[in-house]
């Protein structure tokens, strides 16, 4: 047997997965990468979460007893209704009760002496040179969550040596964070020792109120609905002020024993081990309150067992390893042992792991399925395009003909193409700026973009490349020729892929374009020169993507909104788009509830900016994950990053599998121990006739 795990984890209710590199930051009120998240959002809990089964995806409390109740406010302070015009609302006050006897995780900031001092907040030179890890304190304590914890952390987004990436944002919309951050600013400089603990519980913000331990008032400026998603978020997740001050220690900075180290929060899990060079283990939090598995989710989700474990008390799994995994074969073949009970499927790995049917439907391979491996794919709420810059004088500006040559382009540039050869399937075409999952997007016939596609026996059909040339021609350039100066028409494709593997796909631009008789020049470059030419409107054509930081239409759709234009305003509308009635639509929907009305907004800017084309809507990946057989409950959210607490390993089915597919091999010695006998008989013969004719 090859097992990499420890014999004492044989049957436990362990899950078993990899990390490549170390989460840089684990401190909430700094991180905001991917693989922190993957730590941090089984430890903290915000204020509201999104289910884990329901979709379009849905925001329902975690740590708060109900959503907020939004009550907007004029200048004056007067409450207003709640279908107020949006010009009049001056504030947005968000009242939000918690859950009463929530604790937080056993910790040794807690910890108290008899006289009800902090055991170990004032650690001596002895204590400090016993301690090595978080675990080896000998004590811990816990105390109840409280609307301050929400408070404290909001203030400490404007801590001054944390940098925290939201705090421009923030302080723009929440009442009083910025003149709050100034003040704490300026205190701090003006401090004689810096590396104490700068302790901001005296500090105020205007704008969050604790009305009493388990109700908090949150202010913001007008109207920002979207307010409400970044509550999921672990900025906005409860910091005990004692943790803080705990870990201000000296010795303990020293000692790598830190809040970006050794979280603490109020979640279903806690990390016990932080070894970047080795592993990082979560441990379930003995003091996690009451939390169910869902019992609701969409239509299909019985039959497909999402629902077995409605009602069950989370979580399920007791332990989570995250072993150092840099190599993706190594990973691979530990997966393919049992040894990982869940994988991402590699390009070198993908033609082992899955095959294309004959209607192109993605299965898994014989070898898969007779190991009883799942596939689970889920459509990701990203979009990749290519963009015109729509201030350039020839595939810029919002005439007939302009935007006729632009649809011809979006024609030719096939990208289902593009997916099944560079993405292996991997991906489904955009039909408009808003991916599936959030609302706003629509499936089916009254979802597709009728200037590229037509619906042909139940799915849509790109048109062909005689539309794109009749096109092309109405544009004024037939066949690739500008018909006014007789000369073919030559574009310019900006790009930051460069080298041999990015050949073959900058080839395929070329070709694309060729189909149209467009001669297309690349030019590429580095990252910073190519955002440099988008900044000044440099570049003609470019290839940019978007992920959402949260589900709402409003994140796509302000990439194409005039006011958010890259060049003179440093927005993220790349393509400089421009529309009157779009931008006069996108401020009436931004803000709006979900909802009938809204729905029909959107669908109304999404006509526009289909007709006006100033992206060719490129693809939305597909995230392809393969999973054992007694790995449960792994719906895809791709919203939700708590998930570990709903999922669920039958340890005894593992410890079968791996023993059937792990059993030792036994003929290798066998037919060695022959080889061995083979060679040690003749040369005992040759030794025993030397040694007698010696004798002789």
């Amino acid at each position: 047997m090859n097992n990499p795990y420890p014999a004492g984890d044989k049957g436990r209710n362990i899950l078993y997965t990899s990390f490549t590199e170390r989460p840089k930051h684990l401190d909430p009120a700094r991180a905001y990468v991917s693989n922190e998240y993957e730590i941090i959002a089984q430890v903290y809990e915000p204020l509201l979460q999104y289910a884990y089964l329901k979709r379009p995806y849905q925001l329902e409390p975690l740590t708060a007893e109900a959503l907020p109740v939004i009550t907007y406010f004029d200048e004056d302070r007067h409450p207003l209704p709640d279908d107020a015009p949006e010009g009049r609302i001056a504030y947005s006050e968000y009242d939000i009760r918690l859950r009463p006897n929530i604790l937080f995780q056993p910790h040794p900031a807690f910890a108290r002496n008899g006289d009800g001092s902090f055991r170990y907040h004032a650690l001596t030179e002895d204590e400090l040179s016993k301690i090595s890890t978080i675990t080896d304190f000998a004590e811990t304590g816990a105390r109840a969550l409280t609307a301050e914890d929400y408070a404290y952390q909001i203030k400490r987004l404007m801590h001054p040596r944390l940098h925290s990436p939201i705090a421009e944002m923030m302080k723009g919309y929440i009442v009083g964070l910025k003149e709050t951050g100034e003040r704490m600013a300026k205190d701090f400089e003006s401090r004689s020792d810096k590396s104490e603990f700068f302790d901001i519980r005296g500090y105020t913000v205007e704008g969050v109120e604790v009305v009493d331990a388990l109700r908090l008032k949150i202010r913001l400026h007008g109207k920002y609905p979207q307010f409400r998603f970044w509550l999921t978020m672990p900025f906005f997740s409860p910091l005990p002020w004692e943790a803080d001050a705990f870990y201000a220690q000296r010795g303990l900075i020293e000692k790598n024993i830190t809040l970006d180290w050794y979280p603490v929060g109020t979640g279903a899990y806690m990390l016990v081990e932080n070894n970047p060079n080795r592993r990082m283990v979560l441990l379930k939090n003995p003091n996690f309150h009451d939390e169910f598995y869902p019992a609701e989710g969409e239509p299909e989700d019985a039959a497909r067992g999402y629902l077995k474990d409605a009602g069950q008390k989370l979580p399920f799994i007791e332990r989570v390893v995250f072993t150092l995994e840099k190599e993706t074969i190594p990973y691979w073949n530990k997966f393919l042992q049992g040894y990982y009970d869940a994988s991402g499927i590699a390009s070198d790995n993908f033609d082992q792991a899955v095959q294309f049917t004959g209607q192109s439907e993605v299965e898994l391979t014989p070898e898969m399925k007779a190991k009883d491996i799942h596939l689970e794919t889920a459509v990701t709420t990203t979009i990749y395009y290519m963009g015109f810059n729509m201030l350039d004088p020839i595939v810029g500006g919002l005439d007939e003909a302009k935007a006729k040559l632009r649809r011809a382009i979006s024609i030719a540039v096939d990208y289902e193409e593009f997916i099944a050869i560079f993405l292996n399937g991997r991906g489904a075409p955009a039909q408009g700026a808003v991916p599936p999952g959030i609302f706003g997007h629509v499936e089916g016939r009254d979802g597709i973009n009728p200037y590229l596609y037509d619906w042909v026996d139940g799915a849509p059909r790109r048109k062909n490349i005689e539309a794109a040339k009749k096109l092309l021609a109405e544009a004024g350039y037939p066949n690739g020729i500008d018909a006014k100066s007789g000369r073919p028409l030559v574009l310019y494709f900006d790009t930051v892929a460069r080298g041999p593997d990015s050949k073959s796909v900058l080839n395929w631009y070329r070709k694309q374009f060729a189909k149209l008789g467009i001669q297309l020049v690349l030019r590429t470059t580095d990252f910073n020169q190519f955002q440099q030419k988008l900044l000044n409107g440099n570049a003609q054509i470019f290839m940019v993507g978007w992920n959402a930081d949260y589900p709402d239409p409003e994140n796509f759709f302000f990439l194409l909104y005039g006011e958010n234009a890259k060049v003179g305003k440093g927005g993220e509308n790349v393509a400089n788009y421009a529309n009157l009635e779009f931008d006069r639509l996108f401020e009436r929907m931004r803000n709006m509830d979900d909802g009938e009305e809204r729905l029909r907004i959107i669908q109304d800017m999404q006509e526009i900016v289909r007709h006006d084309s100033p992206w060719i809507f490129g693809y939305h990946p597909k995230a392809f994950s393969l999973y054992h057989d007694w790995y449960r409950n792994l719906k895809p959210n791709l919203m939700a990053n708590n998930g570990l607490k709903y999922r669920r390993v039958d340890a005894g089915q593992r410890e079968l599998k791996r023993a059937e597919w792990n059993r030792p091999v036994y003929w290798p010695l066998a037919a060695g121990s022959v080889l061995l006998v083979a060679a040690i008989v003749p040369a005992y013969s040759t030794y025993r006739r030397r040694m007698r004719s010696t004798a002789l």
